[in-house]
């Protein structure tokens, strides 16, 4: 992208040795902020599915745990009820054992010692019974809280990932509206060597050379100016959309001596020819516009044939929503 950018210059000095210092500065330097925010913007919307895969996998996992721990709690309550009923019949035991000692105190030593006997392991059960019935009284708590603390947690999580998707269905529907807009502004023009596509959360706008220039040349025709102030329309009244725009040739090379001397040359500047009109016929924002050359590197057919080559002549509109919102979200967590 640098050598593209710095292309950019070479020509527009070449073009213009005349023109002042501080305009080529100033031309650096917006090429070089419009190449940060694209970065930015691409960086931004992989680190946000990045995240957003990441923390889908977080809730799938803890949900796991959460449904075993309320397996755990359930056998557990199971047990507590079970030793409840035995602690319930050990007590009623128990009653019925000191109620027959009471009644045969006046029977002999050895009925009322082997009946003491009797009557001190039960008391012996009933005590490890309340033991365990109290340890397992804790498990059960502390299983209760775990379960309460993670299932907050869940909550919290499924709540940053419902956020993260409603953004991005956000962003997904204003993609959708962007290009209804677009087919409604040019809808004489689909067909007629201009395309409008939607993949991977943006909007192509692709004009063919044939609608643009003529062959090897760099002025937009009329035809082509019309459609580019259609766009310019739908671009100003859309604010929160970056823009690129890109130049692409066939493989098959130029050979100039003037300002255009190879297929780089070419497709910049076509690019930046298509930049200035949509300025110029827009209020729209300089710096949400970037303007790059691809040369023949980007090929639409990559067959050797003239149909091939006349689809990969073409100039690309390519319209990506700002990524603000989602950045905040990741930004938070």
């Amino acid at each position: 992208m640098k050598i593209v950018y710095l292309s950019i210059i070479t020509s527009l000095f070449l073009l213009a040795s005349c023109v002042p210092q501080r305009l080529m500065e100033e031309t650096k330097a917006k090429l070089s902020t419009c190449e940060t925010e694209a970065s930015a913007s691409k960086k931004a919307a992989s680190e946000a599915e990045a995240k957003n895969a990441e923390l889908n996998e977080k809730l799938v996992k803890e949900g796991k745990e959460m449904a075993g721990l309320q397996r755990d709690t359930a056998i557990m309550a199971t047990n507590l009820r079970l030793l409840q009923n035995k602690y319930d019949k050990l007590n009623q035991v128990n009653d019925q054992l000191l109620d027959k000692y009471n009644r045969m105190l006046l029977g002999s030593e050895k009925d009322n010692a082997k009946l003491s006997g009797q009557l001190q392991l039960t008391q012996e059960q009933l005590l490890k019974k309340e033991d365990e019935l109290k340890a397992l009284e804790l498990r059960l708590n502390k299983q209760q809280q775990d379960l309460d603390a993670l299932s907050a947690e869940l909550k919290k999580r499924e709540a940053r990932v419902n956020e993260l998707e409603a953004i991005l269905k956000s962003k997904d529907q204003a993609t959708a509206d962007l290009k209804k807009k677009l087919q409604d502004a040019l809808m004489g023009f689909e067909g007629k060597g201009l395309t409008i596509t939607q993949k991977n959360g943006k909007v192509y706008v692709s004009m063919d050379e044939s609608l643009l220039f003529e062959s090897g040349k760099t002025a937009v025709q009329p035809k082509g100016i019309e459609a580019l102030k259609n766009v310019a329309k739908v671009l100003e009244q859309n604010a929160d959309i970056n823009i690129l725009v890109e130049g692409h040739t066939d493989d098959v090379p130029m050979k100039g001596a003037g300002e255009i001397k190879d297929n780089w040359d070419l497709s910049v500047i076509r690019a930046t020819s298509v930049t200035k009109i949509i300025l110029q016929s827009s209020k729209t924002d300089p710096k949400r516009i970037t303007s790059a050359g691809r040369g023949e590197f980007f090929p639409i057919d990559a067959a050797k044939t003239p149909e091939a080559r006349k689809k990969n002549r073409r100039t690309e509109i390519i319209l990506t929503p700002k990524l603000d919102e989602l950045l905040k979200v990741l930004e938070s967590n």
